[in-house]
């Protein structure tokens, strides 16, 4: 992970130009996982709503 902690920039803010913690990418990819995971299971709702009203 440090290596990929290396390659990061923070773009904007108090800390413009520096290399994020490693506290913040586990944040960052825990918070991706749970928005794709909550849209994964919006569409499948989706898709069952619309079986359950075609029958």
């Amino acid at each position: 992970m440090d290596d990929i902690r290396k390659d990061l920039i923070i773009p904007t803010g108090k800390n413009k130009g520096q290399n994020p913690s490693l506290a913040s990418i586990y944040r960052a990819l825990a918070e991706h996982a749970k928005a794709s995971a909550y849209s994964e299971a919006v569409q499948q709702a989706h898709a069952d709503f619309a079986t359950f009203r075609a029958d």
